[in-house]
């Protein structure tokens, strides 16, 4: 920024760069009447606004606009751009897909992606574009929708517009939430980037290298860059806030720590997952309900609890019972070392090559075409538990039945009326995902008669690959509960020669296995997903006619588009040979949309008091696709200055979206979860004594055969899942925003407020096992409520869930309502030229109805706080320039999830039984970050910075199936895991 007085003009131009660099909300600048003014602001004539496909002058539109410059990521330590757009206000209020996200769970677009979820609506209902035109998914796995914000180098853009309402009359399905358009450079010379950011504690680096060169000469144009960015693994032994879950409990009264204390350290007892054990089912009544059998490592049980009394239950030397009073529990082992050394970051790397040209044919005819090749790499290291059933030495089952007595001769010392579940650990886990991504993008665009036309045709590309450890099924469950020995058998699917594994043996089940064994057991396949689309798009623009207000101008188009996904699992997962994770099969579908829009703009009133202008714009599309049929969409916007500097803006319109290709041709897949995960009848007589609205859900158990003390099944549900093609029907949602804009003269200041409103109709979404079953039971309608056709329950095994039926469905609605705030000052003095900026989002509603008369808003709930906001203020002074900035996560609990209460009663029934209070809030937290920069005569800026200045670790809650943990602290998008960092970059432009 040049140092020099700034008459009022540039003091408006100044602002412009400035609400750009720092993502200013939809912000318009009035022009200046004077000769000087319209010669200046005559280089942002002509541009075509996202959202609309008509040229005007600026960013005046109906619709809030918001700009965010590439600047914003460089002062705050930012490396990439799906980091850079999440952190929007827009976004931030709401969970996104991150690459720890995808690491730790089942996300869409598989293990690493990165995208973006306008207020919470979903990746599927946001359309990122490329300079204006739509940008082709990519990803992994058969859940591909949206495109991976990794593959697009920050170094390459010039600003992010972001539409903060729908437009699928504009620009077709996924259109919903609103539309990212990321604009490329078009800058000439060459630049060199480098960028590093290093945590004060080891783990989650980055670093990235840039080179870019760009030439233009009269008819010719064209800019080529390369960028590589590396980031490292983040452990969760890395840091302590993630490598000891805690229970984090409270006294009611004193507010005193209530956890369970492990004795052998004196320390709060580490629960993260339960390693190492024999679970035990036993039938003679004398085992504590819930105890499990370790192994004593460190030979110091006898001096905590009591062992197993042999008259009811011999083991072998060493094993002690566990887990079933607040003693056993504090010495239960459940912190194993491989927890440290699980991925919360997932290691990533991303190569990329981004190339355009522009060829001036004639006077009235230019060519351009745009080539994005991309490759993203990333590893994620895992451990699991898995386990087997076994009967015991002498297990009596006759005992029950009139049959004879069974028993195991590979369960040697262990005899009672018990049979056993041995649960091992294992860092065969590992995941690894390499994208690679091309698309390619030619058209023309000239001049006829003053009518502006375009004409394009793009093609992309995503090819993965995704390799995992698996366990095999067969070499597992072809033994559950067998008499004796396998060997001289073949497995049942892969024909191996069978081995016993020693299940029994304390280092088998601490995770260290043989070869022999790891062989038998354990293997890796590699699966494939391949996502095309490519499009035919064009459209004409212009001035229509005059009216006594302006110029009436308008647009036409089309657009043809076709999707194809093909998803190939591994060859373990074909063959349905995966334990204890999803399986799947091929996922093959395509789609073809066909679509003509129209848009037109009319001044309707001028230079009258109370209304300097007054302009409507009006769209409407009408879109066939062929797996829904056709259907219609429009929008209406009002933009009223009324005057100067008062100006109002509103629109109201309509959007669709047709299922995605996976949710119509999603094969079926399988996964596993607990019983007591998914099923409202475990305990329904506790339950209903502690809170009597449980009264109906308790009925319906009771009706349904389940006793009141029903303690749940042992073995896990199947859960499966699939497409609904022929069953789905198209999204329809409705969208309304109204604002203000205010700039006085007598500052340099903008303030914008907008008020909206969106409400999605026949959602398409999944429910989730455990909504099923809890939506049946909770039912008036019980046992008819169509959700109770969706799974099985057998009264055979102890009324186990035996298969949840959870394919995608259309939902009643979701409605998600609010406000955002922006505001920017800038001040020139003789230190130097001082920018203020601050934007907020707040939401009022955020409401989801999976049944017409049931609904939840989950509107200030951990992980959707009802305010997100940020703020800067930078100093330019010469060839020196500070930032400092603050991100803004607003306070939130999960109370209402629950009963609404944040007490729990632990250890019922026992001698330490007591009352305890559950952290299930956050307070606001802010991200402080400070860098400052130095640009030499000679075209190089050095920048240095310092990212989560105070080192803000994330939010502690207590654990509780009502919040996402990782460690003790609170797994939420929002929150920053590698605590402080620092950051350099230098920059040479030549």
């Amino acid at each position: 920024m040049t140092k020099c007085t700034l008459d009022t003009q540039n003091k408006k131009l100044l602002s412009l760069a400035v609400a750009a660099a720092v993502g200013f909300s939809g912000i318009s600048y009035a022009q200046e009447s004077d000769e000087e003014a319209g010669s200046t602001l005559k280089k942002l004539e002509e541009v075509v606004v996202v959202g609309s496909r008509i040229k005007r002058d600026g960013y005046s539109s109906s619709s809030p606009i918001e700009v965010i410059s590439p600047e914003l990521a460089t002062v705050q330590g930012i490396a990439d751009v799906g980091s850079l757009l999440q952190s929007a206000t827009i976004a931030s209020g709401s969970p996104q897909v991150t690459a720890a996200i995808s690491a730790n769970g089942v996300t869409e677009g598989g293990i690493g992606a990165s995208t973006i979820s306008l207020r919470g609506l979903g990746a599927n209902r946001t359309l990122v574009l490329l300079n204006g035109r739509r940008i082709g998914p990519a990803g992994v796995r058969g859940q591909v929708s949206s495109f991976d914000l990794n593959l697009m180098p920050l170094v390459a853009v010039e600003r992010i517009e972001i539409l903060k309402d729908g437009a699928s009359t504009i620009y077709g399905s996924d259109a919903i939430a609103g539309v990212v358009n990321v604009i490329t450079r078009k800058d000439e010379g060459a630049s060199f980037d480098f960028y590093t950011s290093q945590p004060t504690r080891n783990g989650g680096e980055q670093s990235r290298l840039s080179l870019r060169w760009g030439s233009s000469s009269d008819r010719v144009s064209f800019s080529v860059m390369g960028d590589y960015i590396e980031s490292k693994e983040l452990k969760k032994g890395a840091r302590q806030y993630f490598n000891c879950g805690q229970q984090y409990y409270f006294d009611p009264d004193t507010g005193a720590r209530s956890d369970t204390i492990d004795p052998r350290t004196g320390q709060p007892w580490c629960n993260d997952l339960l390693w190492g054990h024999v679970w035990i089912y036993d039938y003679s009544g004398g085992i504590p309900r819930g105890a499990k059998a370790q192994f004593d490592r460190n030979g110091d049980l006898a001096d905590y609890i009591p062992g197993f009394d042999p008259a009811i239950m011999e083991t072998p030397e060493g094993w002690f019972p566990v887990a079933y009073d607040e003693p056993s529990f504090g010495v239960t082992d459940a912190d194993h070392p491989f927890q440290d050394g699980e991925s919360l970051v997932p290691s990533t790397e991303v190569y990329t090559l981004y190339a355009d040209a522009e060829i001036q044919l004639t006077d009235t005819l230019t060519m351009y075409t745009e080539a994005l090749l991309s490759q993203r790499e990333t590893y994620v290291n895992g451990y699991r538990q898995f386990w087997t059933y076994i009967y015991n030495e002498d297990f009596d089952f006759g005992y029950f039945y009139g049959y004879e007595p069974t028993g195991s001769s590979l369960s040697t010392g262990w005899r009672g009326l018990q049979w056993l579940s041995p649960t091992a650990i294992t860092d065969h886990a590992d995941n690894s995902v390499e994208v690679k991504y091309a698309r390619a993008l030619v058209g023309f665009t000239g001049e006829i008669n003053n009518y502006s036309w375009d004409l394009s045709a793009q093609y992309s590309r995503s090819s993965g690959d995704y390799i995992s450890d698996r366990i095999y099924n067969d070499s597992i469950e072809d033994s559950w509960f067998a008499s004796g020995s396998c060997v001289g058998t073949q497995s049942s699917v892969r024909g191996a020669d069978c081995i016993d594994p020693r299940w029994l043996d304390a280092g088998f089940l601490a995770g260290d296995l043989n070869a022999e064994e790891r062989a038998f057991l354990f293997g890796s396949e590699a699966g494939g997903t391949e996502y095309i689309q490519w499009s035919v798009e064009g459209s004409i623009s212009g001035s229509l006619f005059d009216l006594p207000a302006g110029e009436a101008l308008g647009a036409v188009g089309f657009q043809y588009r076709r999707d194809e996904i093909d998803d190939v699992p591994g060859d373990i997962t074909l063959a349905g040979n995966a334990w204890g994770t999803s399986g799947a099969g091929i996922t093959k579908g395509d789609d073809a949309t066909k679509a003509i829009f129209g848009e037109i703009e009319l001044p309707l009133l001028a230079d009258l008091p109370g209304i300097q202008s007054l302009t409507m714009n009006a769209s409407g599309r009408w879109t066939d696709v062929s797996s829904y049929g056709s259907d219609t969409t429009y929008k209406v916007g009002l933009n009223w200055e009324i005057t100067p500097t008062i100006r109002v803006r509103a629109s109201n319109g309509t959007s669709f979206r047709t299922p995605a290709l996976f949710e119509l041709y999603l094969a079926d897949q399988t996964s596993f979860v607990g019983q007591r995960n998914i099923d409202p009848c475990i305990g329904w007589g506790q339950a209903l004594l502690a809170n009597p609205g449980y009264q109906r859900i308790a009925d319906n158990c009771a009706a349904d055969g389940i006793p009141d003390d029903f303690s749940g099944a042992a073995i896990s549900a199947t859960v499966v899942t699939g497409g609904g093609l022929g069953v789905l029907e198209a999204e329809t949602s409705e969208a309304k925003t109204i604002g203000v804009v205010w700039q006085p003269e007598f500052a340099n200041l903008s303030v914008s407020a907008d008020y909206f409103d969106i409400k999605i109709e026949d959602q398409v979404s999944q429910l989730g096992a455990g909504q099923i079953l809890y939506q049946c039971y909770d039912s008036d309608f019980f046992p008819n409520d169509p959700l109770c056709a969706q799974f099985d329950r057998d009264p055979l095994t102890n009324n186990q869930i035996t298969e949840v039926r959870d394919s995608y469905i259309n939902v009643a609605e979701q409605r998600n309502r609010g406000w955002d705030l922006a505001a920017t000052w800038v001040y020139e003095s003789d230190v130097g030229i001082l920018t203020f900026e601050t934007q907020h989002s707040f939401q009022i509603e955020d409401k989801v109805a999976l049944f017409a008369d049931t609904e939840e808003n989950y509107n200030g709930y951990i992980g959707n706080p009802k305010w997100t906001g940020r703020f800067s203020l930078s100093l330019d002074r010469g060839a020196w320039s500070g930032v400092w900035s603050a991100n803004i996560i607003g306070s939130a609990e999960n109370y209402g999830l629950g009963d609404g209460d944040n007490l729990a009663t632990i250890y019922p029934g026992t001698a330490t039984e007591r009352e305890v209070r559950l952290v299930l809030d956050t307070e606001r937290v802010m991200y402080h970050n400070a860098s400052v920069a130095y640009q030499f005569d000679n075209g190089l800026t050095a920048r240095f910075g310092v990212s989560n200045v105070f080192d803000k670790t994330p939010p502690l809650l207590s654990r509780s199936s009502l919040v996402s943990r990782q460690g003790n602290s609170a797994f939420y998008s929002q929150y920053d895991w590698e605590g402080r960092s620092y950051f350099f970059n230098v920059r040479y432009e030549m």
